[in-house]
């Protein structure tokens, strides 16, 4: 085949050395079971045509094997509920897909990007790996790590590149391998690879798919940091690590991932027979053994706890390829709506290009799964409402429900909706006045999740980097709330307990961990130990770093503080609001702010 095919964005197909070499065993399984159906009706078909056409009919039992038939059936019975549960522990519990059984392609993973044309490379690595030894004496990828996320679409990945390649998959669920029975998960694991040789060697290559190998495959120090105690009677620090039987799992599975090469059991009797030849000829006549063919085998462990891995799994000729499934890009995202939403059902509106790329960009952190399930959630609304599409309504409520939580409407006292719609007004006038690239989606004092009241906010673009500035207004919105209470009834309550953690957790990242309050001093550092509580206990336990944390909290309630007795209009405008409507989203909180400052400026005219 044309070598820079290999190296393509377009899979091999039917062009690679896997296709030709599955044709040529289909070739001969058809012509051995020609062979054989002729065997059979040979004879029968002889007698028939002289004459004596054979008779079938059940064998005769004598007399005294009938009397012990129900004691033998009895006996058989019995010996089966003993012996099959003792056969099956070592066998291993993988599934097995035809292509034809797997209803995903390439064509169907979108908002990869890159990830998606290193797969399809790696994939014509697999697929054309006989051209790439011969020809370019180069070893192919014998295993590959999807790590990433969950829902960044690693398992669905796995099954495209299986039903673009025509060869059998193997999936198997790490978590299923493990068995109590000492010993009897190794033997799984070496089992399941068998069955993959087995398969390569009959259909050209064979795909396997180990879901979650930090189950089977964590670090045998112990999750990275080994759980470390210490004696004092002899000062001795004793580690305890995961036990011999759990380190030869792993040894187990760096075994078979060397194993693509072992020799098939016909190969093995051939070997023992020519051996014994050898043992009576000279040197100079012995005969030579025919070396075993390599099983053209890809295996792909999923995860999302790579650095958990025994580094030995990550060495060259394992799993010495890993690929990152990130969480989707604003583009990405795009790709992936626009795939869904055309296998959904949903009024016109939704297909409009502004609607779109406002989906994409509230959607913000959620993964491809997360979409299909926000899909999923509106679809459910829209007929709870007796109609047969999803509307823009639909979606906000799903977002809002999976994000937040379902509304648990209370009756509060008046006094209380007051309070809570003040705490909440407080918040959004503070993010709408500070949070310089921010989007207000929602403003509510509906009980959702044990939160009484909430402001959901977000950046209008995709951003990576935060500076000072906007560190600092995160903060400053975490107060805004506590504020009010204390401008229009004299004092808070216990309503910003959780605002309160927030800013002290943002504040004690930017003083230990970011250098953006004095200090370059890193408590980062100085964590990782099994005992560790956390970046926020070091900072506040340190005294210096405590009165920075304090220093930074106090001036940003100061500011706050000028800041909504300046622009009391806009508080009671939105607390107004809420007091009528309970809940407001998106263009209604930023209308009701502008109503507010323009009436406050005719106001100030006149």
């Amino acid at each position: 085949m044309d070598l820079g095919l290999i190296g393509g964005s377009k899979v091999v197909g039917r062009t690679g050395d896997v296709a030709q070499i599955r044709e040529a065993g289909r070739r001969r399984r058809l012509i051995r079971t020609l062979l054989i159906l002729a065997l059979v009706i040979d004879y029968p078909l002889a007698r028939y045509l002289g004459g004596q056409p054979v008779h079938f009919s059940m064998p005769a039992i004598p007399q005294q094997w009938q009397e012990m038939l129900p004691s033998f059936i009895l006996i058989s019975v019995l010996c089966a509920v003993l012996l099959v549960p003792m056969m099956m522990m070592g066998r291993s519990p993988h599934t097995v897909y035809r292509p034809s059984e797997i209803t995903v392609g390439l064509d169907d993973v979108v908002g990869l990007g890159m990830v998606k044309d290193e797969v399809i490379k790696t994939l014509n690595l697999f697929l054309g790996y006989r051209t790439f030894r011969d020809r370019m004496g180069g070893n192919p990828r014998r295993a590959i790590l999807f790590e990433g996320p969950p829902g960044t679409g690693k398992t669905y990945m796995a099954k495209a590149m299986a039903r673009e390649a025509g060869v059998p998959f193997h999936f198997i669920a790490a978590s299923s391998i493990q068995s109590p029975y000492f010993g009897q998960t190794n033997r799984k694991i070496a089992k399941f690879f068998k069955q993959l040789r087995k398969a390569a060697r009959r259909e050209g290559g064979a795909i396997g798919f180990i879901e979650e190998i930090d189950a089977i495959g964590v670090s045998r120090a112990g999750m990275n940091q080994p759980e470390a105690r210490h004696d004092s009677h002899d000062a001795r620090t004793i580690y305890r690590g995961l036990g011999e039987g759990f380190a030869g799992v792993i040894n187990e599975l760096l075994i078979q991932l060397q194993s693509f090469d072992e020799p098939t059991a016909g190969e093995k009797f051939i070997g023992w027979c020519l051996g014994r030849v050898n043992w009576v000829l000279p040197a100079r006549w012995e005969i030579r053994k025919k070396p075993p063919a390599s099983s053209n085998i890809l295996v792909i462990g999923a995860t999302n706890r790579a650095s958990a891995l025994d580094p030995a799994l990550l060495r060259p000729g394992r799993f010495d390829r890993s690929i990152h499934f990130d969480l989707p890009s604003r583009s990405g995202r795009r790709e992936i709506i626009d795939f869904y939403l055309n296998r959904k059902a949903h009024v016109p509106e939704l297909d409009k290009e502004e609607r779109r790329e406002q989906l994409a960009a509230v959607t913000i952190g959620y993964s491809p799964v997360m979409i299909e399930h926000l899909f999923d959630e509106a679809l459910i609304w829209s007929l709870r409402a007796g109609r047969e599409s999803m509307e823009w309504d639909d979606i906000q409520q799903a977002k809002l429900t999976e994000e937040i939580g379902l509304a648990n409407p209370v009756e509060y006292t008046d006094e209380e909706r007051r309070i809570i719609a003040t705490h909440e007004a407080g918040h959004a006038v503070v993010a709408h006045l500070v949070g310089v690239g921010r989007k207000l989606e929602v403003l509510s004092i509906i009980r959702r999740a044990g939160s009484l009241g909430l402001l959901a906010h977000s950046d209008t673009e995709e951003r990576f980097l935060r500076n000072r500035t906007e560190m600092l207004s995160h903060i400053q919105i975490a107060f805004g709330g506590m504020v009010a209470e204390e401008l229009w009834f004299g004092e808070s309550g216990t309503g910003p307990g959780s605002d309160l953690a927030h800013a002290t957790t943002v504040a004690a990242t930017m003083v230990g961990a970011l250098g953006l309050a004095g200090s370059l001093v890193s408590f980062s550092a100085a964590g990782g130990g099994p005992l560790d509580a956390g970046l926020v206990p070091r900072v506040l336990a340190d005294d210096a770093a405590r009165r920075e944390v304090e220093s930074i909290l106090d001036r940003s309630k100061a500011s706050v503080k000028e800041l909504l007795d300046a622009n009391r209009h806009l508080v009671e405008a939105l607390r107004d609001e809420l007091l009528e409507h309970n809940e407001i989203v998106g263009d209604e909180i930023t209308a009701a702010l502008h109503e507010a400052g323009m009436a406050q400026t005719i106001t100030g005219s006149e």
